[in-house]
């Protein structure tokens, strides 16, 4: 085990980023050129340090790892940070993912780029420092953090409608948060505690946990985005820059999806099994009508937007069929999505500045002049489809295995979002790619450049490979995965054996 506070240096190394990037001075076009290079290898030293976790971690071992623990605020909330195989791939995705955001920002952005690259870093730290709180006020502190840089990324940077889609964001999430906190200082009441570790092990009485299950949920199904709390998504990638909609789609869905493992399924059995034939419920008609959604979007990035909370809509039912299959593939499914999502995302960008426009109209025959993109795009899109091969299998068929052994119904529904996604995403490169080319616009342009070239390569590499050979994910989770199913399969016997007479 390492001796140097890791986890720590992984959360707070970009914000030290962020403070070089206000101090980097110069005349405007220096100042831009050093907040973009400082920025890089903020991130890439963060990747690089982040590996160490990787590479020191026990996956044999189910509990928490890497932790650091000291007094904070009174007597009760301490500075406790800590991973585990659930909270790991989010970590390393959050990592990996950022470097990319800001070489996607390297061309398209040259409006206030210092303040641009520090609200990424703030960012990158929120989100970090939310995959690894191990005590709640901490963890609600950088989950809600996250709001803000995110809130003027899309506010300052966004489209023609930032403003309102920034208000609409920040509203909806804001909302189901306060019910949250209240939640938390219900459980300190009842365990005179806020540490995570402590309160998994720790009896919460019958009642307090359906309105603590209840205000939990509130929160992560309009992070996640579940229906009918998902209509702030698709307005806020719509008016996001390209990198926005990566941090959005890729990393930012997936707290609400973890807060479902941290917190719901270890510390609300009971409840988390009373409400699951609701969250079936929400997560098929998720899947169902939200495809039937994205076939009549114009919109490229609303198209995928709504892709993404039928994708979602995977991830919960497998996680609260409470199955080993249904959480490692929710887990799975979300890494998977993190990659595939903000792929995709990036290829709308490199298309979008080119000819500034998003309608699936003003584009066809891309085969023609861009060979290379319609390859790249063609992978991302075949991963979101679940073709076999690609990682956006792997997940779909663990959620709907896991959810088979408890809800033959629920697995048979979630099943047309499969054959749903095929026609929304084929019906979108055909008109994009395929074709005759026909639009004067698009006589001209240029395949994909060597910055764009590194942007995509390794997303397609990672998209294949984890199709592939899913090994590594599901190895790092799969102890964690297994001691959280049996505790929960023992808490519900334990109240079916206390019931029968």
């Amino acid at each position: 085990m390492t001796t140097w506070p890791v986890l720590s240096v992984v959360t707070f190394l970009p914000l030290v980023g962020a403070i070089l990037v206000y101090l980097s001075r110069g005349d405007d076009e220096a100042a831009r050129r050093n907040s973009r290079w400082i920025a890089l290898w903020t991130t890439l030293v963060t990747f690089a340090v982040s590996l160490v976790l990787v590479w020191r971690f026990d996956p044999s071992q189910a509990g928490f790892q890497f932790e650091e623990k000291g007094p904070w605020l009174a007597q009760a909330i301490n500075y406790h940070m800590g991973v585990d195989g659930i909270s790991l791939p989010f970590v390393i995705l959050t990592t990996a993912l950022m470097p990319f955001c800001i070489v996607a920002s390297w061309k398209s952005v040259t409006m206030r780029v210092r303040e641009y690259m520090m609200a990424f870093l703030v960012l990158e730290t929120l989100m970090v420092g939310t995959f690894s709180a191990l005590d709640l006020v901490l963890f609600y502190l950088f989950f809600e953090g996250g709001l803000i840089p995110m809130f003027l990324i899309i506010g300052v940077w966004g489209g023609p409608r930032r403003v309102y889609a920034s208000f609409k964001f920040f509203l909806y999430t804001l909302l189901g948060s306060v019910l949250m906190l209240l939640a938390i200082m219900a459980l300190y009441w009842n365990a005179g505690t806020t540490d995570i570790p402590t309160l998994m092990h720790t009896a919460v009485p019958r009642s307090l946990q359906t309105w603590a299950w209840l205000a939990f949920f509130a929160s992560f199904a309009v992070k996640m985005p579940m229906w009918p709390v998902h209509t702030w998504l698709p307005d806020a990638h719509v008016e996001a820059p390209t990198a926005g909609s990566v941090v959005l789609a890729a990393i930012l869905l997936k707290m609400g999806g973890y807060g479902f493992l941290r917190f719901s399924l270890p510390m609300f059995p009971l409840a988390s099994h009373d409400f699951a034939p609701l969250v079936y419920t929400l997560s098929v008609i998720a899947i169902v009508y939200t495809s039937l959604v994205a076939l009549m979007q114009e919109d490229i990035k609303k198209l995928i937007a709504y892709s993404s909370v039928a994708h979602m809509g995977f991830v919960t039912m497998g996680i609260f069929a409470g199955t080993t299959q249904g959480i490692a593939g929710g887990v799975f499914q979300m890494v998977s999505h993190g990659i595939v999502s903000g792929a995709l995302f990036l290829c709308v960008g490199v298309v979008y500045d080119r000819l500034h426009t998003r309608e699936i109209a003003a584009y066809g025959g891309l085969v023609n002049r861009m060979p290379l993109y319609a390859f790249a795009f063609m992978v991302f899109t075949m991963a979101n489809v679940g073709l076999p091969g690609t990682s956006g299998f792997v997940g779909e068929f663990l959620t709907l295995l896991g959810t088979f052994k408890v809800s033959t119904a629920t697995a048979f529904f979630a099943t047309l979002g499969v054959i749903l996604s095929a026609a929304y995403a084929l019906w979108l490169y055909r008109k994009v790619v395929f074709g005759a080319l026909t639009k004067p616009s698009l006589a001209s342009i240029k395949d994909i450049t060597l910055r764009e070239g590194v942007l995509l390569m390794p997303l397609v590499v990672l998209t294949i490979l984890f199709g592939v050979y899913p090994k590594p994910v599901l190895d790092i989770s799969s102890a964690s995965v297994q001691q959280l199913v049996t505790n929960y399969s023992q808490a519900i016997t334990a109240v079916k054996a206390a019931a029968l007479p």
